[in-house]
């Protein structure tokens, strides 16, 4: 097997646009959105958008260039490495002295200058694995104790891990990666009915044990409770977002970042976008990141073999999905889960591994018929 193979047509051009855009727009929103708390926390407006251009864009950039050129099928040859990895450094958040506790949860390890999120490479190598295990023809996915047990079976660690931690945000954004990866599997849909039910009384049973999480839930049916509490967040931003109307108060005029609505470099900045640009744009932004879901599945239906199709879809899947969680959130249609806007948000394991994400993507689209 080649690890650089040969170009059989051209890279989707249409999807590498969406994603052009998508990625623009985000470092501008970040260079608004963050100035106050930037010159606030560290006397330096623009402290923020140089971290993400550093730490994210440019090492992301990089590393979409070099998978971009490789043959995919490598990511297959090395799943079981991947995603040993990924349980290693997972585990690795709950060593003293390495692992640290950040917003109530261990999720975190510290690499000297650098910090890194385990579980954004955890979302990346599950994706992987299964596809690995789904495309394997040998596999009866139609019996559930030899085909869908056992797949689920080397699957769960990863979920467990991030259970543990506890990061119950990034662990919803796994299950629906592996659900959807399992009705691309053409995993019949009695066993998908059953494992959605039972995904839904587990959620439910974890959000009653922790009374943290219930309050969330609680303030999501009924934000008006305790608006300077619990609801703050929430409150905040549907402020912004009413007071941005149609054409917003212009790039860079936002009041609710000024100290009043809080993470605004992260989960809550799609409220500060609402705000200064408006719901058109805003409209237009959640058009983007629809289209660009649609065209990646596109590219994932021509892909030319089982792992290709379903790689692809994964990743989409991871990305899209993770994008109307933290928007949805933001508006009021999901509980708040403190997930970060891919290409938005700032985070440099999140903003690399997305950019991974998209290189396989472009990729993948190299031996498919755009």
């Amino acid at each position: 097997m080649r690890i650089f193979g040969e170009k059989k047509f051209k890279t989707d051009r249409t999807f590498l646009l969406y994603i052009s855009i998508w990625i623009i727009f985000g470092l501008i929103a970040l260079t608004s959105a963050s100035t106050p708390v930037g010159y606030e926390k560290f006397g330096d407006a623009y402290y923020f958008i140089k971290k993400q251009i550093t730490r994210g864009f440019i090492p992301g950039f990089v590393l979409l260039l070099i998978v971009a050129k490789l043959n995919y099928i490598w990511f297959k040859r090395m799943s079981w490495v991947i995603y040993g990895i990924s349980i290693a450094l997972l585990i690795l958040v709950f060593i003293p002295g390495i692992g640290f506790e950040l917003n109530g949860a261990k999720s975190w390890i510290s690499l000297g200058i650098y910090n890194f999120q385990p579980s954004e490479f955890a979302k990346f190598a599950i994706i992987v694995m299964a596809a690995n295990l789904l495309s394997d023809g040998r596999r009866d996915m139609s019996d559930w104790q030899t085909g869908l047990l056992p797949v689920l079976t080397i699957l769960s660690p990863v979920c467990l891990l991030v259970l543990l931690q506890p990061d119950i945000g990034t662990l919803s954004i796994l299950v629906v990666i592996i659900f959807v990866m399992l009705y691309l599997g053409k995993v019949p849909w009695k066993y998908l009915t059953v494992l959605g039910l039972l995904g839904i009384i587990a959620f439910m049973m974890m959000i009653w044990a922790a009374p943290y999480r219930l309050e969330r839930f609680t303030t999501f049916l009924h934000p008006e409770i305790d608006p300077l509490g619990v609801g703050y967040q929430i409150n905040q931003s549907f402020l912004a977002i009413g007071s941005g109307g149609s054409l917003g108060l212009g790039l860079g005029h936002s009041r609710q970042k000024y100290q009043y609505l809080p993470e605004v470099t992260a989960d809550s900045i799609f409220a500060v976008v609402a705000e200064e640009m408006g719901f058109i744009i805003s409209s237009f932004i959640v058009i983007l990141v629809l289209f660009t879901g649609l065209r990646g599945m596109k590219i994932a239906k021509n892909s030319s073999d089982g792992f290709g199709r379903l790689l692809v879809g994964g990743l989409i899947i991871w990305i899209i999905w993770q994008s109307f969680l933290n928007i949805g959130a933001i508006v009021g249609v999901l509980p708040l889960t403190g997930v970060p806007f891919p290409f938005v948000s700032h985070g440099g394991s999140a903003y690399i591994m997305s950019m991974l994400a998209v290189g396989i993507i472009l990729n993948v689209s190299r031996f498919s018929k755009n």
